[in-house]
């Protein structure tokens, strides 16, 4: 099958070539894909910079969020049947959406919402499930109380703003001048200009912070939260209680409690809660994202289709920052 292959961790690196068609589980489908997500984890993973989290051996298929067709499945698949029109983001060290065909465990994949077509669809997985995980899961925000959303035109954040408005939250974000408009029709209610402004002398008093930048940025949202305000964060530094999530040998333990030590020292002077997310596949929580999309209440924003053939195109636009909510290639 035709795939995009990662032979050695490169900035820039891969191609396009042949793989053999994945060996399906009793508990998987085998999914012909029509489109597929690009996402900055594909371009960090590449380029090595998360080896130490996921230490994927070379060569592999790149790609974390699908949607297409099931044309096979495993000997317990209970949910799906061949023809169904299915969106996934396969779990990880299951990766591999940049492909024809992906294997795909029968518990992280969703029936596609009716309505969206396959490049809509393709673009929800990941960014839906970071947005549900940290909003609610580990946020548990809750009506009535005030969120700030970091890079609300982002893939991430054009999600998370729809989700934290169904949820009865003031939503605050941040954006340049050229997406105020976007961001508002998403359900913004403070919006403020980075290029102009700085976030941390408008924002006080939040009850949760969803951060996905630098470090520099996290310490001043650490500083527009209340005392016990939660700040999750998508972009690091990984903490012990995702060492431990993750059974980490200990000397990735040692080196996460490290990497987070002055972060988290910092949030408890400020009698705040810091904690890292790095969204898991769940195809429960994706059937609820199903339902959300399909009544209306979330809408996928996406920036631009490319072809197959442009995938590192795609990647590079991606890698920018400037993509208005997501960035998609057309497979199939």
């Amino acid at each position: 099958m035709k795939a995009f292959i990662i032979d050695k961790y490169k900035k820039d690196g891969g191609y396009i070539g042949q793989m053999p068609v994945p060996e399906l589980q009793a508990d998987e489908v085998l999914v012909e894909v029509h489109a597929a997500g690009i996402n900055l984890l594909d371009s960090k993973i590449r380029n090595g910079e998360f080896k130490i989290i996921l230490p994927y051996k070379t060569p592999f298929v790149l790609g974390h969020d699908v949607a297409g067709v099931v044309t096979k499945i495993g000997a317990r698949v209970k949910q799906f049947k061949v023809g169904d029109e299915v969106y996934a983001r396969p779990a990880d060290h299951r990766i591999g959406t940049f492909a024809d065909l992906i294997a795909v465990k029968e518990t992280d994949a969703a029936l596609k919402p009716k309505q969206l077509s396959m490049e809509a669809a393709a673009s929800i997985p990941l960014v839906g499930l970071t947005a549900w995980q940290a909003l609610i899961e580990k946020g548990r925000l809750k009506k009535g109380q005030k969120v700030f959303i970091q890079a609300g035109s982002g893939g991430v954040g054009t999600f998370a703003i729809q989700l934290a408005k169904h949820l009865g939250a003031t939503v605050a974000t941040t954006t340049s001048a050229v997406n105020i408009e976007l961001v508002k029709s998403l359900g913004a209610d403070v919006v403020i200009d980075y290029k102009k402004d700085d976030f941390e002398k408008v924002l006080h008093g939040y009850d949760l912070v969803l951060h996905s930048q630098d470090g520099k940025t996290l310490e001043k949202s650490l500083r527009v939260l209340k005392p016990g305000g939660k700040l999750i964060s998508v972009s690091g530094p990984p903490d012990p209680d995702f060492a431990e999530e993750i059974e980490a040998p200990w000397f990735v333990k040692l080196i996460m409690r490290l990497l987070s030590f002055g972060v988290r020292k910092k949030a408890k002077g400020l009698k705040v809660y810091f904690s890292f997310l790095f969204m898991r596949a769940n195809g429960d929580q994706l059937k609820e994202i199903t339902a959300l999309i399909n009544s209306g209440t979330i809408r996928p924003v996406i920036d631009k289709v490319f072809p197959f053939e442009a995938i590192k195109e795609a990647m590079a636009y991606v890698e920018s920052g400037h993509a208005k909510g997501k960035v998609v290639i057309k497979i199939k």
